[in-house]
Protein backbone atom coordinates (compact mmCIF):
# COMPACT_ATOMS: atom_id res chain seq x y z
CA UNK A 1 0.00 0.00 0.00
CA UNK A 2 1.37 3.39 -0.94
CA UNK A 3 1.13 6.44 1.28
CA UNK A 4 -1.31 9.12 0.21
CA UNK A 5 0.10 12.27 -1.33
CA UNK A 6 0.02 15.50 0.61
CA UNK A 7 -2.76 16.78 -1.67
CA UNK A 8 -4.80 13.69 -0.85
CA UNK A 9 -4.26 14.25 2.88
CA UNK A 10 -5.42 17.85 2.54
CA UNK A 11 -8.54 16.71 0.68
CA UNK A 12 -9.25 14.08 3.36
CA UNK A 13 -8.89 16.70 6.10
CA UNK A 14 -11.27 19.09 4.32
CA UNK A 15 -13.78 16.28 3.85
CA UNK A 16 -13.52 15.36 7.55
CA UNK A 17 -14.18 18.96 8.57
CA UNK A 18 -17.22 19.22 6.27
CA UNK A 19 -18.65 15.74 6.88
CA UNK A 20 -17.82 15.19 10.56
CA UNK A 21 -16.70 18.29 12.46
CA UNK A 22 -19.28 20.82 11.24
CA UNK A 23 -22.24 18.46 11.75
CA UNK A 24 -20.92 17.56 15.20
CA UNK A 25 -20.83 21.26 16.16
CA UNK A 26 -24.46 21.71 15.12
CA UNK A 27 -25.60 19.00 17.53
CA UNK A 28 -23.08 18.97 20.41
CA UNK A 29 -23.98 19.97 23.96
CA UNK A 30 -22.42 23.10 25.44
CA UNK A 31 -20.06 21.17 27.74
CA UNK A 32 -18.63 19.26 24.76
CA UNK A 33 -18.32 22.45 22.69
CA UNK A 34 -16.35 24.12 25.48
CA UNK A 35 -14.04 21.11 25.75
CA UNK A 36 -13.53 21.20 21.97
CA UNK A 37 -12.69 24.91 22.13
CA UNK A 38 -9.75 24.16 24.43
CA UNK A 39 -8.29 21.79 21.83
CA UNK A 40 -9.51 23.69 18.75
CA UNK A 41 -6.08 24.46 17.22
CA UNK A 42 -5.28 20.72 17.30
CA UNK A 43 -8.71 19.72 15.99
CA UNK A 44 -9.52 22.35 13.39
CA UNK A 45 -6.20 24.03 12.70
CA UNK A 46 -5.25 27.66 13.02
CA UNK A 47 -8.75 29.10 12.83
CA UNK A 48 -10.54 31.15 15.44
CA UNK A 49 -13.17 29.22 17.43
CA UNK A 50 -15.58 32.19 17.13
CA UNK A 51 -15.44 31.99 13.34
CA UNK A 52 -15.77 28.22 13.15
CA UNK A 53 -16.74 26.23 16.27
CA UNK A 54 -19.27 28.73 17.66
CA UNK A 55 -20.55 29.84 14.25
CA UNK A 56 -21.15 26.20 13.32
CA UNK A 57 -22.78 25.52 16.70
CA UNK A 58 -25.19 28.45 16.27
CA UNK A 59 -25.98 27.34 12.71
CA UNK A 60 -28.30 24.71 14.24
CA UNK A 61 -30.66 27.71 14.32
CA UNK A 62 -30.57 28.95 10.70
CA UNK A 63 -32.69 32.03 11.50
CA UNK A 64 -29.96 33.25 13.86
CA UNK A 65 -26.90 33.01 11.60
CA UNK A 66 -26.26 35.19 8.56
CA UNK A 67 -25.88 32.66 5.72
CA UNK A 68 -23.06 34.46 3.91
CA UNK A 69 -21.12 35.78 6.91
CA UNK A 70 -21.41 32.66 9.05
CA UNK A 71 -22.00 34.61 12.24
CA UNK A 72 -24.89 35.74 14.42
CA UNK A 73 -27.04 38.18 12.45
CA UNK A 74 -27.84 41.24 14.58
CA UNK A 75 -29.94 42.94 11.91
CA UNK A 76 -33.05 40.78 12.15
CA UNK A 77 -35.41 40.49 15.08
CA UNK A 78 -35.90 36.91 16.25
CA UNK A 79 -38.16 34.88 18.51
CA UNK A 80 -36.23 32.63 20.88
CA UNK A 81 -38.22 29.69 22.23
CA UNK A 82 -36.71 27.99 25.25
CA UNK A 83 -37.29 24.38 26.28
CA UNK A 84 -38.98 25.59 29.48
CA UNK A 85 -41.66 27.40 27.43
CA UNK A 86 -40.35 30.95 27.76
CA UNK A 87 -40.43 33.12 24.64
CA UNK A 88 -38.13 36.10 24.07
CA UNK A 89 -38.36 38.53 21.16
CA UNK A 90 -35.51 40.83 20.23
CA UNK A 91 -32.33 41.45 18.30
CA UNK A 92 -29.38 39.11 18.92
CA UNK A 93 -26.29 40.78 20.36
CA UNK A 94 -23.30 39.04 18.79
CA UNK A 95 -20.76 40.89 20.94
CA UNK A 96 -22.29 39.68 24.19
CA UNK A 97 -23.17 36.22 22.89
CA UNK A 98 -20.10 34.19 23.76
CA UNK A 99 -19.17 30.54 24.18
CA UNK A 100 -22.60 29.06 23.61
CA UNK A 101 -24.70 31.73 25.29
CA UNK A 102 -27.08 34.07 23.48
CA UNK A 103 -27.96 37.59 24.59
CA UNK A 104 -30.94 39.32 22.98
CA UNK A 105 -31.67 43.06 23.02
CA UNK A 106 -35.36 42.89 23.84
CA UNK A 107 -38.23 45.34 24.17
CA UNK A 108 -39.49 45.42 27.75
CA UNK A 109 -43.15 45.52 28.75
CA UNK A 110 -44.51 48.86 29.83
CA UNK A 111 -46.09 52.09 28.65
CA UNK A 112 -42.84 53.55 27.30
CA UNK A 113 -40.73 51.70 24.77
CA UNK A 114 -37.72 50.44 26.66
CA UNK A 115 -35.09 47.92 25.62
CA UNK A 116 -32.80 45.81 27.74
CA UNK A 117 -30.62 42.74 27.45
CA UNK A 118 -32.38 39.41 27.89
CA UNK A 119 -30.34 36.36 28.70
CA UNK A 120 -27.82 34.99 28.46
CA UNK A 121 -29.53 31.86 27.18
CA UNK A 122 -27.47 28.68 26.99
CA UNK A 123 -27.50 26.97 23.59
CA UNK A 124 -28.71 23.74 25.23
CA UNK A 125 -31.79 25.54 26.64
CA UNK A 126 -32.92 26.95 23.28
CA UNK A 127 -35.55 24.88 21.48
CA UNK A 128 -36.05 27.05 18.41
CA UNK A 129 -35.21 30.44 16.93
CA UNK A 130 -37.32 32.01 14.19
CA UNK A 131 -37.16 35.36 12.45
CA UNK A 132 -39.87 37.83 13.30
CA UNK A 133 -41.50 38.90 10.07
Amino acid sequence: MTAPTFSQLVALRKDWIEQELKPWCTAARLADLKMAELEWPDIAGKVAPDATLWAWAWSRFPALVHPELGQIDETREVVVMLHDGRRVVGFPDARQSRQGTLVVFSRQAGALPRYADAGPFVIDDIAQITRLE
